[in-house]
């Protein structure tokens, strides 16, 4: 597989070509993976959950984001490296910028925040800094608390348009790319086809130019109920790199996702 960058992505946007994600924590998963032609990596603070069994993500620091992308970035030699900014880590621009410079020096090729137009200064800033930098809206897991449990965003009109509304901004602040998490499929459908710059699904159907899941999910390691949007890879499969094959290959074709998980 040929190095990724951002412009490689954007490249097959533009020529219509899906590629792939998975969210992983360490060097032995992140080499299979790569190897696996998984195009991006995300060291998401969705460690917090899956590898020190937190409630939620709010407890995971810049320094453990940190550690776990130095960790992904001697694993991974191909893949392009994205690292989420974790809960409180980027309430204002000077921070934010702080916390991007090291996870960028930890290996991250790019970084990713949740919220929505509130962070169109940070934006931009990233990108006069050179940090290329990925927007988070739909669930924004962070904001649980906010929400009230995981739920479904973007159903009534009113914060459908309110999403593809932070969508432009942030795209037009500098953003590099978008995740959509948990949103109806035409909602994710409308901002694909609104945006220039790559989005990426997770829970929001399959038209996005990517789909995202945790490693485990896509293992069959949830220990509790796989969320609706996941699918076990390995259970047909005759050991990790084979599902992992399968993931890229569903995903490009367009088999993943499929209805059962999706929103409508």
């Amino acid at each position: 597989m040929r190095t990724i960058t951002i412009n490689t992505l954007q490249n097959m946007k533009e020529d219509g070509e899906k590629f792939a994600v998975l969210a992983a924590y360490d060097a032995t998963f992140a080499h299979f993976i790569s190897e696996a032609e998984v195009e991006v990596i995300l060291v998401g603070d969705s460690l917090g959950m899956v590898i020190q069994g937190h409630d939620t993500t709010l407890p995971v620091t810049i320094e453990q984001i940190a550690y776990h992308t130095a960790a992904v970035k001697r694993g991974a030699k191909r893949s392009l490296i994205m690292a989420d900014m974790p809960f409180m880590s980027y309430g204002d621009s000077d921070t934010a910028l702080q916390n991007a410079a090291t996870l960028m020096q930890s290996g991250a090729h790019m970084i990713k925040l949740e919220g929505g137009e509130w962070l169109a200064e940070t934006f931009h800033k990233m990108s006069q800094r050179g940090i290329p930098a990925c927007a988070h809206l739909g669930l924004t897991p962070q904001s649980v608390n906010k929400f009230g449990g995981y739920k479904v965003q973007g159903r009534d009109a009113d914060h459908a348009q309110q999403i593809l509304n932070d969508a432009q901004t942030l795209e037009q602040a500098g953003a590099d790319l978008l995740v959509l998490e948990c949103v109806p499929t035409a909602l994710a459908t409308d901002i694909t086809r609104a945006l220039t710059i790559p989005v990426i699904g997770i829970g929001a159907g399959p038209n996005t130019d990517a789909q995202v899941l945790v490693l485990y999910d896509m293992l069959g390691l949830t220990p509790s109920r796989a969320p609706k949007f996941t699918k076990n890879f390995l259970r047909d499969s005759e050991d990790i790199p084979a599902a992992l094959r399968a993931y890229v290959e569903d995903v490009k074709s367009g088999a993943f996702p499929a209805d059962e998980h999706s929103f409508k």
